[in-house]
């Protein structure tokens, strides 16, 4: 089947990397993803915070892999939540981006906690399509909006944005160019908040285990630094710089022990146990 440059694709994903990255999340059906967001009606796509409650490793054999389920679901969205405590002061009347907004969960968490409106963004149509379907359910279509864009290139009006935040996204894009995006759209004293993982600068070269996220992921982990320096580029300055690293690692032991397992906790668990990556929380002003 032959595109047209009027095609919404063609004007979407600009490079064979960007359809590449947009042909895995349209076809992922994860469980992982899936079964989590089936406890609540939640749907995240990122990793959890916080330390798990042993018991739902005890009790009943036949019911375990539920209990584990929803006690990974429970670390997913309390990450979220710290995520969204650190966007600062966020009124009704303040427009939010979720940038590579998945299924939905962050930007409806943000919707019900400040009553403000939120517009997700994806390269992927089917997660678009669900998340929008998931607004319709909710009935909040007026605040909460999913659109096919390109994170990179959003076509939202200048100064826009009270607030942005990417969850586990930025390892698919060019931080330099993503971060002019940003800048653009924010006004000025607008608050980025970034959670993501990163390698270790003074490791030096990457460790295998970091290396096997990538090939897993199809993504390109930056270092540490290179946050910052994109960052400074584009006059967004950190607030707030957290390490969670420890506070991650609860959650992959955890779901290593679960049926959702994708085989990909092992290369988390030894990287950030090694040292050679890092989970950082991020969150810069726009001045």
């Amino acid at each position: 089947m032959t595109t047209s440059a009027t095609d919404p694709a063609t004007a979407v994903l600009r490079t064979s990397y960007q359809k590449s990255v947009a042909d895995y999340w349209n076809a992922e059906k994860d469980p992982v993803n899936i079964r989590l967001g089936e406890v609540d009606g939640l749907y995240h796509h990122h990793y959890g915070l916080g330390d798990y409650d042993p018991s739902v490793l005890e009790g009943p054999a036949e019911n375990r892999d539920q209990r584990i389920i929803e006690e990974l679901h429970r670390l997913e969205t309390a990450q979220a939540e710290v995520l969204l405590d650190h966007l600062g002061a966020i009124g009704r009347g303040d427009r939010l981006m979720d940038a590579g907004s998945g299924r939905g969960g962050t930007s409806f968490m943000a919707n019900q906690r400040f009553g403000c409106s939120v517009d997700g963004v994806s390269i992927s149509e089917e997660q678009v399509a669900f998340a929008n379907r998931q607004a319709e359910e909710r009935g909040v279509t007026d605040r909460v909006r999913f659109h096919f864009r390109n994170m990179l290139d959003t076509g939202f009006e200048t100064g826009s944005r009270r607030g942005i935040w990417t969850n586990e996204t930025t390892m698919y894009v060019d931080l330099f160019e993503l971060y002019g995006e940003f800048a653009r759209l924010l006004g000025y004293g607008g608050r980025y908040v970034c959670i993501t993982g990163c390698s270790n600068d003074v490791t030096g070269l990457r460790s295998k285990a970091v290396s096997r996220i990538d090939e897993h992921y199809t993504c390109n982990i930056h270092p540490r630094s290179e946050y910052f320096k994109a960052m400074a580029a584009s006059g967004l300055v950190p607030i707030n710089v957290v390490d969670l690293t420890a506070q991650t690692i609860p959650y992959w032991e955890l779901r290593a022990k679960s049926s959702v397992a994708t085989g990909i906790e092992e290369p988390f668990l030894t990287a950030y146990k090694e040292g050679s990556f890092h989970y950082l929380l991020i969150a810069a002003d726009r001045i």
